[in-house]
């Protein structure tokens, strides 16, 4: 079995933008990148298994997700996840 060097993973349990299509093709401008976990990114590519994004699809991912734009569903659900910055909170400062 390969090791995380060997197909360029990542160990962190940060989250990473996947995409689930590669060429335009008619019909891709309805498609997004979704968010999805590194290491299921990385167990997906080594062992072949589907991912479920912060939206709810499930897809085995392969494709680059720089093509497309964000899944708004993922990015909201992504952006209510991060912690809220201190100084923004307090106006006062």
């Amino acid at each position: 079995m390969a090791n995380l060097e060997d197909i360029g993973g990542q160990t962190s349990g940060d989250t990473l933008v996947e995409e689930e299509v590669q060429n335009i093709e008619p019909g891709d401008h309805e498609r997004n990148s979704h968010y999805v976990r590194k290491e299921k990114i990385v167990e997906s590519a080594v062992l072949g298994t589907p991912v479920i994004a912060l939206c709810g699809k499930t897809w085995v991912p392969g494709r680059d997700p720089k093509k497309f734009p964000v899944c708004p569903i993922c990015k909201e659900i992504y952006d209510g996840l991060r912690p809220e910055d201190p100084k923004s909170s307090n106006p006062d400062k």
